[in-house]
């Protein structure tokens, strides 16, 4: 294989020395002119402006063009082409053009050298990310402090990375269903054979199979009813269970539990660890907070606190953030630590990306629901989202959430793949308790009645599925403790063995 050279040299104001290889360029280009196929199989890896040379540029461009429009590109098209926009000397005449066939690259090989030019384009990319972030840095600007300046970079190093990866593309139905069995496989040898992360109760497992990757689960509920108990019982649940190996990369792989990320919008990273705390001593957390404690409780306090400090799970508790600065920690997160799960409390609580103000608050939710279900997507991760409830449940004698009592719900429902919502009837009910009335003979029966009820589901709640993309519909019972807010499974009777 013989060796072009570029007919004329990069712009002027490109530095000489940036990373590139003209070589690799001609070969691609060659093998093109030879065999249009080969660009089929250069097309997903490269773009016009990945080349170095102008001249490169213009006849891949080209190249793409006529291909694209079902036509040859060959010596022959291309003359014409560039005479016809009078720019073929620009590109180095007919002769060039000769000059690139004789340069071609044959067989496989012509990917690698794509891959090489991809390569040196993103490091051309990155040196001038790099000048831009040192450029406006240097200059005071009111409108973009250094905060903002830091995000703007982050964005730009993202989308540079995510142009580093070519993306998965189209897959057979038999790969797919290679990874279908393979899942169906994991599950079957994983304890409690279900095929996502294990929250560790036992019920909810059985009915969700776990929590899958690329879902959006939303856990909606009244003030009051444990959302975020229940998420912070499922976040150390998982993290407590993580267990990775490493690989021959030198990455960790998770085989058990999971890291988990939590974005605590409404609570601090000191107030939700000692929830944590107070599940795992039997303390309550009041006075744990109050310092009520005698000498056996604050050294149970102690130990917890050594097993726990090593929990794979991170708090970001900064309240009033964008809904694209949550994304942009989590991917940073991703890649310094890893990441299988992600718990927001809550999101209404987030604000949109848009930043105008004449948006309302139903198109607000739109965007975060959309861009929340992107994530999961794209760090392939569950991302559960708390949510409130709308007053309309107050008003019903069946105080049971359904899915139109989510606030702004259009959205909330429609990307959600599932949608949760968390139930005690004892909390209702303890707010109505019959009175004794001498003037009632009724009462005495009424407060019974009350009480038996009481008995009934004191110590419990439900979490009722009333939307799961992938599985049933339904509700499941878990045993509750106010005490120490931890949610957990409802002790089996024995006649529920045999059911």
């Amino acid at each position: 294989m013989s060796t072009a050279v570029a007919p004329i040299d990069p712009p002027e104001n490109a530095a000489k020395d940036l990373p590139h290889n003209l070589s690799a360029e001609a070969a691609v280009i060659g093998s093109i002119l030879y065999d249009n196929n080969a660009f089929q199989r250069v097309a997903d890896i490269l773009r016009p402006s990945d080349f170095y040379a102008p001249a490169h540029e213009e006849i891949y461009s080209a190249c793409q063009l006529l291909i694209q429009n079902g036509r040859v590109a060959d010596g022959v098209t291309l003359r014409e082409q560039f005479e016809k926009d009078e720019r073929l000397t620009e590109i180095g005449g007919a002769q060039y053009l000769a000059e690139l066939l004789d340069s071609a690259a044959f067989g496989p090989e012509v990917q690698d050298y794509a891959r090489i030019i991809r390569d040196l384009a993103m490091r051309r990319e990155l040196i001038d990310i790099g000048a831009g972030v040192q450029s406006r840095a240097m200059v005071h600007d009111r409108e973009s402090d250094g905060s903002q300046q830091v995000e703007m970079a982050e964005r730009e190093l993202f989308a540079l990375a995510e142009r580093g990866s070519t993306g998965r593309g189209f897959s057979s139905f038999s790969e797919a269903l290679t990874e279908s069995l393979q899942m169906a496989e994991a599950a079957y040898k994983r304890e409690g054979k279900i095929a996502g992360l294990a929250t560790k109760l036992d019920d909810l497992d059985h009915k969700m199979g776990g929590l899958h990757s690329s879902d959006l689960i939303i856990l909606a509920g009244r003030p009051s009813m444990g959302k975020t108990s229940l998420v912070t019982n499922i976040a150390y649940n998982v993290a407590s269970a993580y267990r990775g190996e490493k690989q021959e990369d030198g990455s960790t792989k998770t085989v058990n539990g999971g890291k988990v990320a939590f974005f605590s919008l409404e609570m601090s990273s000191e107030q939700l660890a000692t929830r944590i705390l107070a599940e795992r001593t039997g303390i309550n957390a009041h006075k744990i907070r109050q310092g009520e404690l005698d000498k056996h409780d604050f050294e149970t306090l102690r130990e917890a606190t050594e097993e726990l400090q090593n929990l794979p799970l991170y708090i970001d508790d900064q309240g009033g953030i964008s809904v694209s600065q949550l994304a942009a920690r989590a991917r940073r997160l991703q890649r310094a630590q890893g990441v299988d799960l992600i718990i927001i409390d809550y999101i209404q609580l987030l604000s949109g990306t848009s930043g105008k103000s004449d948006i309302n608050r139903v198109q607000e939710v739109t965007q975060i629901t959309t861009t929340l279900k992107a994530l999961a997507k794209e760090l392939s991760v569950p991302v559960i989202g708390l949510s409130q409830l709308s007053r309309a449940v107050e008003q019903r004698d069946d105080k049971r959430p359904q899915l139109a009592d989510l606030r702004e719900s259009g959205s909330i429902e429609q990307d959600a793949d599932v949608v949760m919502f968390v139930y005690r009837e004892s909390y209702y009910l303890e707010r109505t308790e019959p009175q004794a009335d001498p003037n009632d003979p009724s009462s005495s029966d009424k407060w019974a009645a009350w009480r038996e009820r009481m008995d009934q589901v004191y110590g419990t709640a439900e979490v009722i599925l009333g939307k799961q993309r992938h599985g049933p519909i339904g509700k499941v019972v878990l045993s509750f403790d106010a005490n120490i807010t931890r949610f957990g499974n409802l002790a089996k009777q024995p006649q529920d063995e045999f059911e």
